[in-house]
């Protein structure tokens, strides 16, 4: 029977007598129904000077034994290594330096969400304090719910993946949203008790993650809440959806209470180990990519929102806007240099949707002036572009479209001669 190769931790792989010491750190496994990946990246060190080969396939057997040596850049070039393996000569050090670089950003994008909503709960407060309560409908709570729900999972997504600048953006876009919420409620644009239920739900979320991290919470909890977040996210997803188009489709709960019965009986089923393996491994990452898909909704139903009711626009907060675009920017070059897909997903929609798209709309009713406007656009595009391009150097791939290739459909080998 043919071997199947997987990638083993480098540090168990001897080296040549001359070589310096090798640090490896291991990029965590991403399970999705999209994407399945193990990555790893290895740095040398200053003063590894002369040229190795590093033992880094190994043949599951039934010891699984490290035994195919490979490293060069034909090699990778042609598709026998994937690119994300190649960390030899000078692409070695241009790998590590973006390594370095995409941490960097991702953790520089909590300063743009730790303001990403001042703007906009400075507005509200003033509209509510000159008595303009009627301004504060230009925030569609349906939209900044299921922000808030998307923050909320996604803050238990990276917890348990233990991504700590990841994390820190998504507990502040917990408690940023959750203080738009409270006014739109005393607003009246939101329903009270809709408010209680969300406001306990991000208690317990808040501290379940927090209890999690530190390890202090026990595995049955925490499958538990795994399970809370996926039912919870199915069921308010499509019920938001449909409502958000409340102006043309017809008032029902049938999305809501549909998708609920379909959550907890596939919950249910797995618990019992009635489902499939393939079935199981995709239900494992439904919270997930529901949390993301909550998050994509957001900006929807801010545009929709601007679209039927466009003297409205002036209660947003451009400053919001660009700080949303400006923090979700920030993250992309790190959810593409680690082949996130479901990270990458989600931040480039809060960079394109619920930053340009949004501009978009406030630039077509002349909320926003042309260079503002067209200077973002600008900022944008290079910003895009340059990360494409490095992203492919240092990996070593052809096209600057190619990272986006390897993203969305893993490493394609190339014909051999």
């Amino acid at each position: 029977m043919a071997s199947r190769v997987m990638y083993r931790n480098v540090a168990s792989v001897p080296f040549s007598s001359k070589a310096s010491s090798i640090r490896n750190e291991a990029i965590p496994a991403h399970l999705s129904m999209f994407h399945s990946s193990l990555q790893c990246k290895f740095r040398l060190s200053s003063c590894m000077k002369k040229r190795h080969r590093l033992i880094i396939a190994a043949t599951e057997s039934g010891e699984g034994d490290i035994s195919q040596p490979i490293s060069t850049e034909k090699e990778v070039k042609h598709g026998t290594v994937p690119s994300s393996l190649y960390g030899l000569n000078k692409a070695s050090n241009d790998y590590a330096t973006w390594d370095t670089l995409t941490g960097q950003m991702a953790g520089s994008a909590t300063f743009a969400f730790l303001l990403f909503q001042v703007p906009q709960i400075s507005l509200n407060f003033q509209n509510l304090t000159k008595g303009n309560a009627a301004a504060l409908f230009a925030v569609p709570w349906m939209g900044q719910l299921v922000c808030l729900l998307g923050n909320l999972s996604l803050l238990s997504y990276f917890a348990k993946k233990r991504e700590v600048g990841a994390m820190i953006v998504q507990a502040v876009g917990v408690v940023t949203t959750s203080v738009v919420l409270l006014q739109l409620t005393l607003a009246g644009s939101m329903p009270s008790l809709v408010f209680i239920a969300t406001a306990v739900a991000v208690g317990f979320g808040l501290i379940l993650n927090f209890l999690n991290y530190n390890k202090l919470l026990s595995p049955q909890i925490w499958y538990l809440w795994e399970d809370v977040i996926t039912v919870g996210g199915l069921a308010v997803l499509p019920q938001v959806m449909w409502s958000t188009f409340d102006t043309i489709l017809p008032p029902s709960l049938v999305p809501g209470i549909g998708s609920t019965v379909v959550a907890l009986s596939l919950v249910i089923l797995r618990r019992l180990k009635k489902l499939s393996p393939d079935i199981t491994s995709i239900l494992s990452s439904v919270s997930a990519w529901t949390a993301t898909l909550l998050f994509m909704w957001g900006p929807v139903a801010q545009i929709w929102t601007n679209y039927i009711n466009p003297a409205n626009i002036r209660g947003l907060s451009v400053s919001t806007i660009l700080l949303a675009m400006i923090g979700n920017g920030l993250m992309l070059p790190r959810a593409l240099f680690t082949r996130d897909l479901m990270w990458f997903t989600g931040a480039s929609w809060g960079t394109l949707l619920q930053g340009w798209a949004i501009l978009v709309t406030m630039y077509m009713n002349k909320c926003i002036p042309k260079p503002l406007f067209w200077g973002a656009g600008v900022g944008l595009a290079f910003w895009l572009g340059m990360m494409l391009a490095t992203d492919a150097k240092v990996y070593s791939l052809s096209s600057p479209l190619s990272p986006l290739r390897e993203l969305f459909f893993g490493r394609i080998p190339a014909k051999s001669d």
